[in-house]
Protein backbone atom coordinates (compact mmCIF):
# COMPACT_ATOMS: atom_id res chain seq x y z
CA UNK A 1 0.00 0.00 0.00
CA UNK A 2 1.17 3.48 -0.42
CA UNK A 3 2.29 5.59 2.13
CA UNK A 4 0.08 8.65 2.19
CA UNK A 5 1.22 12.34 4.28
CA UNK A 6 -0.94 14.27 3.92
CA UNK A 7 -0.38 17.98 5.41
CA UNK A 8 -1.06 22.29 4.36
CA UNK A 9 1.22 24.76 2.24
CA UNK A 10 2.98 26.97 5.34
CA UNK A 11 2.08 26.75 8.61
CA UNK A 12 3.36 30.36 10.02
CA UNK A 13 -0.50 32.25 10.04
CA UNK A 14 -1.24 34.45 12.57
CA UNK A 15 -4.54 34.21 11.20
CA UNK A 16 -4.50 30.62 12.65
CA UNK A 17 -4.36 31.06 16.05
CA UNK A 18 -8.19 30.41 17.28
CA UNK A 19 -9.21 28.42 14.35
CA UNK A 20 -6.28 25.57 14.41
CA UNK A 21 -3.40 26.90 17.03
CA UNK A 22 -4.78 27.01 20.37
CA UNK A 23 -5.78 31.00 21.80
CA UNK A 24 -2.51 32.52 23.20
CA UNK A 25 0.04 30.23 21.46
CA UNK A 26 2.74 32.08 20.68
CA UNK A 27 4.58 31.88 16.87
CA UNK A 28 7.45 30.80 17.85
CA UNK A 29 5.41 26.85 18.91
CA UNK A 30 3.29 27.36 15.73
CA UNK A 31 5.56 24.76 14.54
CA UNK A 32 5.69 22.60 17.38
CA UNK A 33 2.02 22.17 17.39
CA UNK A 34 1.52 22.30 13.73
CA UNK A 35 3.68 18.96 13.86
CA UNK A 36 1.13 17.36 16.90
CA UNK A 37 -1.67 17.83 13.72
CA UNK A 38 0.33 16.19 10.75
CA UNK A 39 3.10 14.44 9.43
CA UNK A 40 4.75 16.79 6.45
CA UNK A 41 4.33 20.54 5.97
CA UNK A 42 5.23 22.40 2.87
CA UNK A 43 7.05 25.68 3.28
CA UNK A 44 6.75 28.54 0.98
CA UNK A 45 8.93 31.15 2.61
CA UNK A 46 11.60 29.45 0.99
CA UNK A 47 10.57 31.25 -2.45
CA UNK A 48 10.46 34.61 -1.16
CA UNK A 49 13.43 34.59 0.77
CA UNK A 50 16.75 32.40 0.34
CA UNK A 51 16.90 29.82 3.10
CA UNK A 52 19.86 28.78 5.55
CA UNK A 53 21.24 25.69 6.44
CA UNK A 54 20.76 27.13 10.21
CA UNK A 55 16.84 28.13 10.22
CA UNK A 56 15.95 24.43 8.28
CA UNK A 57 18.32 23.01 11.01
CA UNK A 58 16.09 24.65 14.08
CA UNK A 59 12.69 23.85 12.07
CA UNK A 60 13.88 20.08 12.58
CA UNK A 61 14.00 20.23 16.35
CA UNK A 62 10.51 22.63 16.42
CA UNK A 63 8.62 20.26 14.69
CA UNK A 64 9.55 17.15 16.54
CA UNK A 65 11.43 14.03 15.64
CA UNK A 66 9.36 12.49 12.24
CA UNK A 67 7.66 15.82 10.80
CA UNK A 68 8.89 15.83 7.13
CA UNK A 69 9.36 18.92 4.79
CA UNK A 70 8.28 19.81 1.14
CA UNK A 71 10.54 23.27 0.58
CA UNK A 72 9.74 25.23 -2.74
CA UNK A 73 12.22 26.77 -4.66
CA UNK A 74 13.86 30.06 -4.47
CA UNK A 75 11.93 32.35 -7.05
CA UNK A 76 15.15 33.13 -8.63
CA UNK A 77 15.01 29.02 -9.55
CA UNK A 78 11.66 29.39 -11.03
CA UNK A 79 10.18 33.52 -11.53
CA UNK A 80 12.90 35.09 -11.64
CA UNK A 81 15.73 33.65 -13.63
CA UNK A 82 18.63 34.71 -14.56
CA UNK A 83 20.73 32.57 -17.31
CA UNK A 84 24.54 33.71 -15.87
CA UNK A 85 23.58 33.42 -12.13
CA UNK A 86 21.20 30.48 -11.29
CA UNK A 87 23.60 28.01 -10.84
CA UNK A 88 25.22 30.22 -8.26
CA UNK A 89 21.75 30.67 -6.49
CA UNK A 90 20.95 26.59 -6.99
CA UNK A 91 24.33 25.86 -4.97
CA UNK A 92 22.93 28.59 -2.01
CA UNK A 93 19.86 26.74 -1.98
CA UNK A 94 20.94 23.42 -1.85
CA UNK A 95 23.71 24.37 0.93
CA UNK A 96 20.84 25.10 2.66
CA UNK A 97 19.28 22.03 2.45
CA UNK A 98 22.11 19.63 3.95
CA UNK A 99 20.67 19.27 7.56
CA UNK A 100 17.68 17.89 6.43
CA UNK A 101 19.14 15.94 3.59
CA UNK A 102 21.26 14.78 6.00
CA UNK A 103 17.73 14.01 8.83
CA UNK A 104 16.18 12.04 5.76
CA UNK A 105 13.48 14.34 6.27
CA UNK A 106 13.29 16.49 2.96
CA UNK A 107 10.18 15.10 0.98
CA UNK A 108 10.97 17.23 -2.29
CA UNK A 109 12.25 20.46 -3.87
CA UNK A 110 9.59 22.16 -5.25
CA UNK A 111 9.88 23.41 -8.61
CA UNK A 112 6.70 26.08 -9.08
CA UNK A 113 7.22 27.90 -12.83
CA UNK A 114 5.06 30.56 -13.15
CA UNK A 115 2.26 31.08 -15.54
CA UNK A 116 4.66 32.94 -17.59
CA UNK A 117 6.94 29.62 -17.84
CA UNK A 118 6.26 28.88 -21.37
CA UNK A 119 6.63 25.48 -23.33
CA UNK A 120 9.77 27.09 -25.46
CA UNK A 121 12.92 25.39 -26.23
CA UNK A 122 15.02 27.92 -23.90
CA UNK A 123 12.98 26.71 -21.06
CA UNK A 124 13.19 23.34 -22.04
CA UNK A 125 16.50 23.31 -22.02
CA UNK A 126 17.02 25.49 -18.92
CA UNK A 127 14.19 22.91 -17.07
CA UNK A 128 16.65 20.05 -18.14
CA UNK A 129 19.25 21.83 -16.42
CA UNK A 130 17.89 22.26 -13.65
CA UNK A 131 16.53 18.73 -12.92
CA UNK A 132 20.34 17.47 -13.49
CA UNK A 133 21.70 20.07 -11.14
CA UNK A 134 19.42 18.67 -8.50
CA UNK A 135 20.15 15.31 -9.53
CA UNK A 136 20.45 13.27 -6.41
CA UNK A 137 18.04 15.64 -4.77
CA UNK A 138 13.85 14.83 -4.42
CA UNK A 139 12.64 17.49 -6.54
CA UNK A 140 8.56 18.09 -8.15
CA UNK A 141 7.98 20.44 -11.13
CA UNK A 142 4.19 22.36 -10.95
CA UNK A 143 3.28 24.21 -14.05
CA UNK A 144 0.82 26.34 -14.04
CA UNK A 145 0.68 26.67 -18.09
CA UNK A 146 -1.13 23.90 -20.00
CA UNK A 147 0.99 24.06 -22.47
CA UNK A 148 3.84 21.93 -20.81
CA UNK A 149 1.16 18.96 -20.26
CA UNK A 150 2.18 17.02 -23.39
CA UNK A 151 3.35 13.29 -23.91
CA UNK A 152 7.11 14.48 -24.69
CA UNK A 153 6.86 16.12 -21.17
CA UNK A 154 5.22 13.49 -19.08
CA UNK A 155 7.69 10.84 -20.41
CA UNK A 156 10.62 13.13 -19.76
CA UNK A 157 9.61 13.57 -16.50
CA UNK A 158 9.37 9.64 -15.87
CA UNK A 159 12.78 8.70 -17.60
CA UNK A 160 14.18 11.07 -14.80
CA UNK A 161 12.05 9.92 -12.37
CA UNK A 162 10.76 13.47 -10.98
CA UNK A 163 7.27 14.05 -10.06
CA UNK A 164 4.49 16.17 -12.09
CA UNK A 165 2.26 17.69 -9.41
CA UNK A 166 -0.91 16.85 -9.82
CA UNK A 167 -2.92 19.96 -9.73
CA UNK A 168 -6.76 21.40 -8.01
CA UNK A 169 -7.23 25.03 -8.74
CA UNK A 170 -9.90 26.70 -10.73
CA UNK A 171 -11.40 25.79 -14.21
CA UNK A 172 -10.03 28.77 -16.53
CA UNK A 173 -8.40 29.15 -20.12
CA UNK A 174 -4.85 27.45 -20.21
CA UNK A 175 -4.34 26.72 -16.77
CA UNK A 176 -3.64 23.17 -16.30
CA UNK A 177 -5.76 20.04 -17.06
CA UNK A 178 -7.39 17.98 -14.14
CA UNK A 179 -4.71 15.10 -14.39
CA UNK A 180 -3.23 12.62 -12.54
CA UNK A 181 -0.27 11.16 -14.01
CA UNK A 182 2.48 9.28 -12.04
CA UNK A 183 5.87 10.18 -13.19
CA UNK A 184 7.50 8.93 -10.27
CA UNK A 185 6.89 6.60 -7.77
CA UNK A 186 6.64 9.86 -5.54
CA UNK A 187 3.16 11.32 -6.43
CA UNK A 188 3.18 15.30 -5.01
CA UNK A 189 -0.86 16.70 -4.82
CA UNK A 190 -1.73 20.35 -4.29
CA UNK A 191 -4.81 21.68 -3.67
CA UNK A 192 -4.94 25.56 -4.58
CA UNK A 193 -8.49 25.77 -3.81
CA UNK A 194 -11.18 27.01 -6.86
CA UNK A 195 -11.63 30.81 -7.01
CA UNK A 196 -12.11 31.89 -10.44
CA UNK A 197 -13.09 35.02 -9.49
CA UNK A 198 -10.09 36.08 -7.70
CA UNK A 199 -7.41 33.64 -9.52
CA UNK A 200 -6.02 36.23 -11.81
CA UNK A 201 -6.26 39.18 -9.33
CA UNK A 202 -3.25 40.58 -7.01
CA UNK A 203 -4.77 39.98 -3.54
CA UNK A 204 -3.69 36.52 -2.62
CA UNK A 205 -5.47 36.42 0.92
CA UNK A 206 -8.53 36.48 -1.66
CA UNK A 207 -7.53 33.33 -4.22
CA UNK A 208 -6.55 31.12 -1.39
CA UNK A 209 -10.07 32.18 0.79
CA UNK A 210 -11.65 28.98 -0.32
CA UNK A 211 -13.17 25.75 1.93
CA UNK A 212 -13.54 22.51 -0.25
CA UNK A 213 -16.86 20.62 0.37
CA UNK A 214 -17.07 17.48 1.91
CA UNK A 215 -18.03 15.88 -1.61
CA UNK A 216 -15.16 17.94 -3.25
CA UNK A 217 -12.67 16.46 -0.72
CA UNK A 218 -14.45 12.51 -1.55
CA UNK A 219 -13.98 12.69 -5.05
CA UNK A 220 -10.22 14.03 -3.69
CA UNK A 221 -10.03 10.25 -1.70
CA UNK A 222 -11.14 8.58 -5.13
CA UNK A 223 -8.36 10.18 -7.22
CA UNK A 224 -5.93 9.35 -4.50
CA UNK A 225 -7.16 5.90 -4.48
CA UNK A 226 -6.53 5.14 -7.66
CA UNK A 227 -3.11 7.10 -7.93
CA UNK A 228 -2.27 4.42 -4.78
CA UNK A 229 -1.61 1.73 -7.93
CA UNK A 230 0.71 3.54 -9.38
CA UNK A 231 3.26 5.26 -6.36
CA UNK A 232 4.79 4.57 -3.34
CA UNK A 233 4.67 7.52 -1.79
CA UNK A 234 2.08 10.28 -2.19
CA UNK A 235 2.33 13.98 -0.64
CA UNK A 236 -0.65 15.91 -0.19
CA UNK A 237 -0.93 19.54 0.48
CA UNK A 238 -3.62 21.61 0.79
CA UNK A 239 -2.88 25.74 -0.24
CA UNK A 240 -6.34 26.97 0.75
CA UNK A 241 -4.61 28.58 4.23
CA UNK A 242 -6.75 31.47 4.32
CA UNK A 243 -8.29 30.93 7.96
CA UNK A 244 -7.51 28.05 8.78
CA UNK A 245 -9.32 26.44 5.55
CA UNK A 246 -6.80 24.00 4.71
CA UNK A 247 -6.16 22.43 8.08
CA UNK A 248 -9.82 21.40 8.11
CA UNK A 249 -9.92 20.04 4.62
CA UNK A 250 -6.92 18.02 5.64
CA UNK A 251 -8.45 16.86 8.56
CA UNK A 252 -11.49 15.95 5.98
CA UNK A 253 -9.28 14.09 3.67
CA UNK A 254 -7.73 11.84 6.91
CA UNK A 255 -11.06 11.02 8.03
CA UNK A 256 -11.98 9.68 4.75
CA UNK A 257 -9.08 7.54 3.84
CA UNK A 258 -9.04 6.10 7.19
CA UNK A 259 -12.73 4.99 6.26
CA UNK A 260 -11.68 3.62 3.07
CA UNK A 261 -8.37 1.36 4.90
CA UNK A 262 -5.64 3.60 2.80
CA UNK A 263 -4.08 5.36 6.12
CA UNK A 264 -2.58 3.67 8.75
CA UNK A 265 0.39 3.14 10.97
CA UNK A 266 2.46 5.97 10.04
CA UNK A 267 -0.08 6.86 7.90
CA UNK A 268 -0.94 9.46 8.78
CA UNK A 269 -1.60 11.89 11.87
CA UNK A 270 1.60 12.54 13.39
CA UNK A 271 0.69 11.91 17.39
CA UNK A 272 -2.61 13.06 16.86
CA UNK A 273 -6.10 11.99 15.91
CA UNK A 274 -8.62 13.31 12.91
CA UNK A 275 -10.98 14.97 15.91
CA UNK A 276 -8.40 17.24 17.19
CA UNK A 277 -7.98 20.46 16.98
CA UNK A 278 -10.64 21.87 14.22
Amino acid sequence: MAEILIGTSGYDYNEWVGPVYPEGTPKKAFLSVYGGLFPTVELNYTYYAMPKAENLAKMLQDGGPSLTFAIKAHQTLTHKIDAGKWQDEAKTFLTALEPMLEAKRLEAVLFQFPYSFHYTPDNRRYLDKLLAYFKGVPVAVEFRKSDWYTGKVIEGMKSRNVPLVSLDMPDLPKLPPLMDVVTSSIAYIRLHGRNKEAWWGEDDHARYDYSYSDSEVEAWAGRIERITEQAQRILVYFNNHVFGKAVRNAKTLIKILEKMGLLGGKGMLNGGNGDSPP
